[in-house]
């Protein structure tokens, strides 16, 4: 005899079903986080809750990092994201193309120090932005600092292509070039040196495993909350 809680378990995922909701479309894992030092925390509305080593991070979500706090998230595509203390970052817009990489995927810099590299993913799907710039990749490892009326690139690998959002663009293409944009009296530019006066260097040194790029462990897409089924197999085990 079929229980009473395996009816209510059958009877929800129908009603998922016919309204068009599948697991991977209703919360769906984009990452994870593999360094946490001190106050990480996923941000909803005015509340917020703490990240641990190993938690789950999904599409739409706005991490924030505290004062003394660090942390490095791994997207589905094994890109890494590291934020020094009292950054904001928000997993803007993550479109699959298959488990391992992703069609499209953006990622919006408000506040603070990140290091980025990127994963498996075509360079043209990755699009990164801060409140003053728009930044491309081209199989690159970037340091941005997002600071009120100023954002600072620098290229340490690879390739990069930063533009303010008036379309004014500078080409980085050696390690050290620097692209430096900033906002005065509504007035904004942009200029490049070879003589980058910060990198994210300092912030890795004070917090083990900041900067040492690692895989994402599993890149299945989860329903949260998940699905309560003691006996294991939709209750026919």
């Amino acid at each position: 005899m079929v229980s009473r809680n395996c009816v209510i378990l059958l009877l929800a995922i129908g009603l998922l079903a016919g309204v068009g909701i599948t697991p991977s479309s209703a919360q769906t894992r984009v990452g994870e986080a593999v360094v946490v030092q001190n106050e990480v925390v996923r941000v909803a509305a005015s509340a917020s809750t703490q990240i641990n080593v190993g938690d789950g991070l999904l599409r739409d979500e706005t991490v924030r990092t505290g004062l003394a706090s660090a942390a490095r998230l791994v997207m589905a595509d094994n890109t890494n994201l590291s934020l020094g203390p009292s950054a904001t970052v928000k997993l803007d817009r993550t479109v699959f193309n298959d488990e391992h990489t992703y069609r499209d995927i953006a990622v919006r810099l408000t506040t603070g120090a990140f290091r980025f590299v990127t994963g498996n993913s075509e360079k043209t799907a990755y699009k990164i932005t801060t409140p003053l710039a728009s930044i491309g990749v081209r199989g690159t490892i970037l340091d941005i600092l997002s600071q009120r009326g100023k954002t600072t690139v620098v290229l340490q690998e690879g390739a990069s292509s930063v533009c303010t959002l008036s379309f004014q663009c500078i080409q980085l293409t050696q390690p050290g070039d620097t692209a430096i944009i900033t906002s005065t009296g509504g007035k904004t530019s942009i200029h490049k040196t070879n003589n980058s006066p910060w990198t994210f260097a300092a912030t890795c040194a004070a917090a083990a495993g900041l900067c040492a790029v690692s895989d994402f462990a599993d890149a299945s897409p989860v329903v949260t909350p998940p699905v309560d089924d003691p006996t294991g197999m939709l209750c026919g085990r």
